[in-house]
């Protein structure tokens, strides 16, 4: 719409100047209704797939650690105590 001086302007000039941005307004809600329709729906895809990699990094990150207790216990002298070592027969000597 054009910028016109709203001195320049009769009263008449004034109204019909207010009828024609109030029907400009009116015209523009349903394109405007659908945009934010469509910003909504694309809130709502953003905050599923965040929460869709939070809970993949979560799980990534739970799986890490046990693989890390894993690999400490196993070197460890946990493995020591827990196993049964071979005893060597003991030879006698020969008088």
């Amino acid at each position: 719409m054009e910028t016109i001086n709203q001195q320049d302007l009769t009263a008449d000039q004034l109204a019909e100047q207010k009828e024609k941005m109030l029907t400009f307004y009116k015209e523009s809600i349903p394109y405007l209704t659908a945009q934010y329709e469509y910003e909504e729906m694309l809130l709502k895809i953003d905050e599923a797939r965040f929460k869709r990699s939070n809970v993949q990094f979560q799980y990534a990150m739970m799986m890490n650690h046990q693989e890390e207790a894993e690999k400490e216990t196993e070197g460890s002298d946990f493995d020591i105590d827990n196993k049964e070592l071979p005893l060597k027969k003991r030879q006698l000597k020969k008088e």
